[in-house]
């Protein structure tokens, strides 16, 4: 348990492994990753972050589990979950 009371979880981000609590979204656990300078790239190179935090902008679009294009800021974070940002697989 965490110090908030909630049960923690073990999340793989583009190959490290962190815990986050429970009931923490893939985007807020990208920043606890320290991948808050971007998860996409554009198609200059630069890099793209969430912006919305709601699902509208499509700026935290990640492979979660295989499953490409998926809103990191919509999806909660789940034991044994793999997630893999697209500045990982163009690296």
């Amino acid at each position: 348990m965490s110090e908030s009371g909630r049960a923690r979880i073990r999340v793989s981000i583009d190959g490290v492994a962190i815990e986050v609590d429970a009931g923490t979204t893939v985007a807020a656990a990208l920043v606890l990753a320290g991948a808050s300078s971007g998860t996409r790239v554009s198609v200059r190179g630069e890099p793209r972050a969430a912006f919305c935090g709601m699902g509208v902008c499509q700026e935290c679009r990640v492979t979660i589990d295989g499953r490409a294009h998926a809103l990191a800021c919509q999806t909660l974070c789940r034991d044994g979950q793999r997630v893999r940002t697209q500045k990982a697989q163009t690296r």
